[in-house]
């Protein structure tokens, strides 16, 4: 588990592994996450997904299953009880089935693979996901992409076809950050083809192999941005962008990736973001303070661009985890920002 000091600075990516693995199996809308343990720990995650979906506005309810082992078998070994549970999720209508391991289920042993190899008539993937001897919804998150990854076949490889790596299917401004990213591509004449993963199909997974760039959520993610570089020469970029001056960066690493020309996109989103400055003159020389107590580059830059005075006993203004994306997430927390200012004064 994550550590979390105090509960005021926790978020929807805390947890433990099951609930990472979770968060990007459930993204396949076709597929099954059969949930290897006690009832628990299928009940628990299902819970926060379910309110997470709601919190969103998304009416859908995850679709999670437990093999609820029994005490008889933690004693004896539950594999007999996930073959069941795979069997009688064959006869649903889904496209996929997910397996993911419990902490209970490694400590008694359970060959969870073994079981998953057999030839199932609809696609098994295991997901190492138990997080007892270490890890955390992170650790499950990052696992359970490289695995579905590593089973992707090759595929003849699409010009300008960007897939967008580990967005985080639990984060408050998900949407918002993908029509970000969407929009700045739109300024290269490029799109998104494939989310990996969020409301895409099973079948959609193999798509994978036919990028021409992928597009890591965030550094962390690297590991999966290698393994498809290795397995398929795919080129990777490590963040989505932070920040005026990130945004500007990502726009030209994304042209510089796919060897096309940038032409007056730069300009384009320059003035963009000039518009958007210019909208919060009114709080330049404005006192303000920050949770983080050493402010990041991103917090640097919106100091300077905005004129607001860092002081220790100023205005204290949110700052969250992550930072937005882009010009249009820079513009969404300035006008919380503002919001809050005003409150005050």
């Amino acid at each position: 588990m994550n550590p979390i000091s105090n509960i005021s600075r926790s978020s929807r990516m805390e947890g433990c592994t099951v609930l990472g693995a979770l968060s990007v199996t459930t993204g396949v809308k076709d597929a099954l996450s059969i949930v290897h343990g006690p009832s628990g720990c299928a009940h628990h995650n299902f819970s926060l997904l379910h309110a997470t979906l709601q919190a969103d506005e998304d009416p859908r309810f995850p679709r999670i299953q437990s093999t609820d082992l029994s005490e008889d078998d933690i004693i004896f070994g539950g594999e007999d009880t996930l073959e069941l549970a795979i069997q009688e999720a064959q006869e649903e209508d889904i496209g996929g089935i997910f397996v993911l391991n419990t902490c209970v289920v490694d400590t008694i042993g359970d060959d969870t693979a073994a079981v998953c190899r057999k030839p199932w008539k609809i696609p098994v993937i295991y997901l190492p996901s138990a997080g007892f001897l270490g890890g955390g919804f992170n650790n499950g998150m990052l696992l359970s992409l490289q695995t579905i990854a590593e089973r992707a076949v090759p595929g003849d490889r699409m010009p300008l076809r960007i897939t967008l790596i580990g967005e985080k299917n639990l984060e408050f401004e998900v949407e918002e950050n993908y029509r970000e990213i969407v929009r700045l591509l739109e300024l290269l004449g490029v799109r998104v083809h494939l989310r990996f993963i969020r409301n895409i199909l099973t079948a959609d997974l193999q798509e994978i192999s036919r990028s021409a760039l992928n597009i890591l959520r965030e550094p962390d993610l690297s590991p999966v941005g290698r393994l498809l570089d290795r397995r398929f020469g795919t080129p990777y970029l490590d963040h989505f962008p932070i920040g005026f001056e990130g945004t500007l960066s990502f726009l030209n690493e994304v042209a510089r990736s796919l060897d096309i020309e940038i032409g007056d996109a730069m300009e384009k989103e320059r003035e963009y973001q000039e518009r958007v400055r210019s909208k919060f003159e009114d709080l330049r020389g404005v006192e303000v303070t920050f949770e983080r107590q050493n402010p990041t580059p991103y917090l640097t830059e919106l100091i300077k661009m905005t004129g607001l005075a860092l002081q220790e006993e100023g205005i204290p203004l949110p700052v969250p985890v992550p930072d937005p994306i882009g010009t249009r997430g820079t513009e969404r927390l300035l006008h919380r920002w503002r919001r809050t200012v005003h409150a005050v004064l």
